[in-house]
């Protein structure tokens, strides 16, 4: 067991658990020229010259012929980064090779005057360049197995294993090769590729796809061995009134080996700013990569770039697509010309179609992910990396554990707080692989708001409101299966509109039954709304999205009022994600949801939690404070689910939320009301919705028991308020968050977003994926600390 350091040794020792800011120049040393292709590399170095000096000492580049060996020093405007070009003179090879550009580099240094910098290498053949450089960390950032590449020299697996012995800290381009390297290293952590999700977004602002006419399909990125060429010419050739555009530099391969076909163009490279324009033109993004060794490990960044740009993926099964995107409806994975030529015509007629529910599945699964955020959390690595060096205690030490007892009572390998989905799915999840939980909730009861109880009739309610469970993702189902037994049931939703009771979301019998119609088919009400609604030009706000789709009577009969209540805002003061979700039917489809798992636990959520739970290595308190607990209680990690805002004291103010305050009654009668819930926009009704319980449970029961539910500007936390300044408040308890490696955030509150039961399960299920492979006891692997799916 590590012992508490003791300070005092030396002046750079920090206080166990409080953020170090340091600021140690980084010079990055890259086999991938900087204005090349930009990427990962690209994104990281902005950003880290934001606050530190960056250097990027570059490939060598031929001399001018008869010029001696020189180096070329530029500054780029509009990131501040600094980039050395090494100029050799033919004829230079191997050791005199090295010792050359070893001279250039010092130079390079001594030029900007940086001293003992963070070594960053990209590729371990930089390693002979920099070994005698004093450093504040090493830090191989391992992009791709890049000794499976077409041409990779052949010491490159042998530097790569020195780097692996001399780096600090290590970083993979995504989980699968973070699995294959992991046995490596001790401080490995995978970060797959993230993406600019505002740069991409343009796409959807400068067109949205041809949207008539030729669909046209395309490709950008690097053009090399890495393309499956034979694939390509297939579903050219299959979908000859399909035009196909492969945008990018032609790498080690001849031009004449290009598949040629009058529908298959090659613009050439385009910059980074020019796109989202590609994108714009194009219905469907394509990723025709080889399977082959050079692709086995790849995560390529243009997957979230594709979607961010709101356009359908069709990508061969590269395992990190299908890991991380391969239950989007967005994303057609195929292993055959034929499934990808069919998969094109899925995505063109997911493109094309009314139906926005896949875009709205695309901005949750990217809503936690950009390079901001992984630039932070490597930030808390590295000089996490840096303070080791400088520590008196040996780098080889156990580090010291996130939580140390002023009176030791007992051990635990982790302390999660919170007994909601997040904090017991991570309980449930670690305790299976022998790790001794603490999980500990301020509430008297575990399961969070999904707790149920049977009331003083005997009813099966809610405490805290209805929740009905529904899925798309056969993994949350069926891990959630293994706690419970389900019952069928698929939620149905009316309104109270004046006298009358109508379907909702919006329907075709909505209208039909609000307005007097006879519309009986999609296309008849289609165009009804279609002449109900008042285009706006730039949506903006919650306000704009209804008023867009279908009109301002019907916004302010259905959703004015009910949003005023529910947020205490007008719509027109939401962002637009917040009426985005509610849709529009065309057809007489009156579920709630349209799932492809919708169903009840039969026993209820309590019983379901109960089980999950009951393990002989997870101790369960509740009705207790973290706080009151923390120095009680001696554990390795810590996953912290509660309020983000709370954790570090409000010291940027209070996040704003909207609560919750709940009526229930018990009804000395069967049946209440047609369905589990009624909703009242009008906005003289003080409550939003009223849920009868036996709809939802299927009990048999001669009483019925009954909630109404009123919104509430003060209470228990249920709804992040969606508004810009909101965000920039959380971003900046995100990045406080990125300072503590030694603590995992994971859970709605945690994170600032409205989460559904299911994505609360697939974040703590992918938050547990991260952690698996960490040995009891060792924090340093916990990087930073937002967690997403």
């Amino acid at each position: 067991m590590a012992q508490q350091p003791t300070p005092s040794h030396s002046a750079d020792v920090i206080e166990l658990g409080k953020p170090h800011e340091r600021n140690d120049p980084i010079v990055c040393l890259s086999h991938l020229r900087w204005d090349f292709v930009f990427q990962r590399p690209q994104h990281l170095m902005s950003r880290f010259a934001a606050n530190r000096t960056v250097l990027v000492f570059e490939e060598p580049l031929p001399a001018e012929p008869g010029a001696a060996m020189g180096l070329d020093l530029r500054t780029c405007a509009d990131s501040g980064v600094m980039v050395a070009t090494p100029r050799l003179p033919d004829g230079l090879d191997g050791a005199c090779r090295n010792a050359v550009l070893r001279q250039l580099l010092d130079e390079a240094l001594a030029a900007h005057d940086i001293k003992r910098p963070v070594l960053w290498y990209y590729t371990p053949m930089m390693l002979p360049l920099a070994r005698h450089i004093d450093a504040a960390a090493v830090v191989y950032d391992c992009m791709d197995e890049l000794a499976n590449f077409k041409f990779a020299p052949p010491e490159l697996t042998v530097l790569e294993r020195e780097l692996f012995s001399t780096a600090d800290v290590v970083f993979t381009g995504g989980y699968s090769l973070y699995e294959a390297k992991q046995d490596l290293h001790d401080n490995i952590h995978p970060f797959p590729s993230s993406v600019d999700r505002e740069h991409f977004a343009r796409a959807l602002e400068l067109g949205s796809g041809s949207g008539e006419g030729r669909p046209r399909l395309g490709f950008f990125g690097v053009i090399d061995e890495r393309m499956d060429l034979e694939l390509i010419a297939a579903v050219a050739d299959a979908r000859p009134d399909y035009d196909f555009e492969m945008v990018g530099p032609v790498v080690k391969i001849a031009p004449e080996d290009l598949p040629q076909r009058p529908n298959l163009t090659y613009p050439g490279q385009k910059s980074y700013d020019e796109l989202p324009a590609c994108l714009a033109r194009w219905d469907v993004a394509l990723m025709p990569f080889a399977i082959n060794e050079s692709t086995r490990f790849i995560s390529p960044t243009k997957t979230p770039e594709y979607l961010s740009a709101g356009r359908p993926v069709v990508s061969t099964p590269i395992r990190d697509v299908v890991r991380h995107y391969g239950d989007l409806q967005a994303v057609q994975i195929a292993d055959t010309a034929e499934a990808f030529v069919k998969g094109c015509d899925r995505a063109l007629e997911l493109a094309r179609g009314s139906d926005n529910a896949w875009r709205d599945q695309v901005t949750e699964a990217l809503a936690s992910l950009s390079w901001d955020q992984t630039q932070l959390r490597m930030t808390a690595l590295i000089d996490s990396a840096v303070q080791r060096r400088l520590s008196p205690i040996s780098r080889t030490a156990p580090a010291s554990p996130s939580v140390w007892p002023a009176m030791r009572r007992s051990h635990y390998d982790a302390l999660i707080v919170g007994a909601g989905f997040a904090g017991s799915v991570l309980a449930e999840r670690l305790a299976s692989q022998g790790q001794k939980v603490m999980l500990i909730d301020r509430r008297p009861h575990i399961g969070g708001n999904a707790f149920d109880r049977l009331d003083e009739a005997g009813v099966l309610i809610h405490q805290y409101g209805p929740h009905i469970f529904h899925t798309n993702s056969a993994e949350i189902f069926d891990y959630l299966s293994r706690f419970t037994e389900w019952r069928p049931y698929e939620h149905r939703v009316l309104a109270q509109v004046n006298d009358k009771l109508v379907p909702m979301p919006i329907n075709r019998t909505t209208l039909n039954a609000l307005y007097g119609l006879d519309l009986r088919s999609d296309e008849q009400a289609e165009a009804y709304l279609a002449s109900r609604a008042e285009p706006v030009e730039r949506i903006r706000t919650s306000e704009d999205v209804v008023v867009n789709a279908i009109g301002r009577e019907l916004y302010e009969t259905f959703f004015r009022g009910y949003t005023r209540k529910q947020w205490g805002l007008d719509p027109s003061e939401l962002d637009k994600s917040v009426t985005a979700r509610v849709p529009t039917r065309t057809n007489t489809d009156d579920r709630y949801f349209t799932d492809a798992f919708q169903a009840m636990p039969l026993h209820g959520y309590t019983r379901m939690f109960e089980n999950m739970l009951d393990h002989e290595n997870i101790h369960i308190e509740t009705g207790v404070e973290y706080r009151d607990v923390v120095n009680e209680v001696l554990a390795d990690r810590l996953v912290f689910t509660g309020p983000i805002d709370e954790f570090f004291d409000h010291r940027y103010g209070e996040l704003p939320y909207r609560s919750l305050r709940f009526r229930h009654e018990t009804l000395d009668q069967e049946w209440f009301q047609p369905v589990a819930t009624v909703n009242y926009p009008a906005e003289e009704t003080p409550y939003t919705r009223v849920t009868e319980y036996k709809h939802l449970t299927g009990q048999n029961h001669g009483r019925t028991s009954i909630t109404y539910e009123y919104p509430a500007a003060e209470g228990d936390p249920y709804y992040p308020i969606p508004r810009p300044e909101n965000q920039a408040l959380f971003k900046k308890y995100e990045a406080l968050a990125a300072t503590r490696p030694d603590v995992t955030f994971v859970g709605r509150l945690a994170t600032y977003r409205y989460y559904n039961m299911d994505q609360v399960t697939g974040q703590a299920l992918a938050t547990w994926r991260r952690l698996k492979p960490v040995a009891a006891g060792d924090t340093a692997v916990e990087g930073a600390a937002i967690a997403g799916l």
